[in-house]
């Protein structure tokens, strides 16, 4: 008899841990929300908008980088991002993590961040560093189908000195999934706000793509968008089973060179890009 009520309390147990896993991600997960600096409260909504944006490119040059930060889990990442961020007018970072001491390295910049989840209260996600201030951005979240933390993706509007308007995808891709579902539900989001947009685009980040199914989505995709792929002179994105991770899409502007180069400070190496407007 012991026996039996043993076995009916593990099996309870059983169910009852899975149920408690799923239901405390989820309050970690928490709301879509984005946010445009880093001044409290920092998480309000899942879109925001400010009327005082400038330019973003310098006289018709534009520097973009982007790097997964890897939660700035190794020693070196701050050099690095330094300088990221003095030779770039826009960095996006993938596996950012808003700890108190990046919060106060960041008041030199101009801040939007999506957030994924919060972990001891600390909020991870995507973010754009800029020069001059997004005017609109909005956050998406996309659940891991196995783990059920969020993958966030972050759209961001910039003025441009040419009178138009610069469309920015951060994108870190959902990556413990191997039927695609959620991958490719993680990407339609992004779809209609592409397909409307009338001036140049840039989609760029770490979108997992490990495997050569992973790669034929985001590259239907981005054909379907009219986006082309960066061309790499110096290429050492971070890559696993041979394919690259990283990647930097875009449309609506002229690509003067890019390249990835090495770095110890994240187990990703960044990518940086040149451009011009187009008038």
């Amino acid at each position: 008899m012991v026996s039996t009520r043993v076995k009916v309390g593990l099996g309870a147990l059983m169910l009852l841990v899975p149920l408690f896993y799923v239901v405390l991600v989820q309050q970690l997960n928490g709301r879509t929300e984005v946010m445009m600096s880093q001044v409290e409260p920092m998480f309000v909504s899942q879109c925001q908008q400010t009327s005082s944006a400038e330019a973003l490119d310098r006289d018709g040059l534009l520097n973009i980088a982007v790097w997964n930060i890897y939660k700035q889990q190794k020693p070196q990442w701050q050099g690095v991002l330094q300088q990221l961020t003095a030779q770039n007018e826009l960095v996006l970072l993938q596996e950012a993590r808003l700890t108190h001491r990046f919060a106060n390295y960041l008041q030199q910049q101009h801040v939007v961040m999506a957030k994924g989840f919060k972990w001891l209260n600390v909020p991870m996600g995507v973010m754009n560093l800029s020069w001059q201030s997004a005017y609109e951005a909005c956050a998406f979240q996309a659940p891991e189908p196995l783990i059920r933390f969020a993958k966030s993706t972050l759209i961001a509007q910039y003025r441009l000195s040419n009178h138009q308007s610069l469309l920015v995808i951060n994108l870190h891709g959902v990556n413990f999934d191997w039927r695609l579902d959620s991958y490719q539900a993680q990407w339609e989001q992004i779809i209609k706000k592409v397909a409307l947009h009338q001036g140049p685009v840039v989609l760029a980040g770490d979108f997992n793509t490990w495997r050569e199914g992973r790669l034929r989505v985001v590259e239907q995709l981005t054909e379907r968008l009219k986006l082309k792929e960066a061309k790499y002179h110096i290429d050492h994105r971070h890559r696993v089973f041979g394919l690259p991770l990283d990647h930097l899409y875009y449309r609506g502007l002229t690509l003067l060179e890019a390249e990835s180069f090495k770095t110890k400070a994240s187990d990703h190496n960044p990518i940086v890009a040149k451009f011009t407007l187009i008038n």
